[in-house]
């Protein structure tokens, strides 16, 4: 299992397009993958499926803890993390 913990820095979190974003390209693997909000506590959310991501209420600043496990499980994390980093293609809050 690889386990990414990463901060949203991007201005809706994951809400509407950017919680999409993270949901196609936690789809493309073929591992199981996870999200949880460390910052408001919640259970690990299957991060396949839309309603589950949004049902984690990610705003900005939250931290969040990403989780893969089966044959591209790194490849999983890699792509999330660098998603995230990117800040789902929206600018950070200044």
């Amino acid at each position: 299992m690889q386990v990414a913990e990463l901060d949203i820095h991007n201005k809706s979190g994951l809400h509407a397009r950017p919680a999409a974003m993270f949901v196609k390209t936690a789809a493309a693997f073929r591992s199981s993958v996870f999200v949880e909000n460390l910052t408001r506590g919640s259970k690990p959310a299957n991060a396949k499926s839309l309603l589950a991501v949004l049902g984690c209420g990610v705003e900005q600043g939250h931290r969040i803890r990403v989780s893969a496990e089966g044959e591209d499980e790194a490849a999983a994390i890699a792509a999330v993390r660098m998603l995230a980093e990117g800040g789902f293609g929206e600018a950070a809050a200044g």
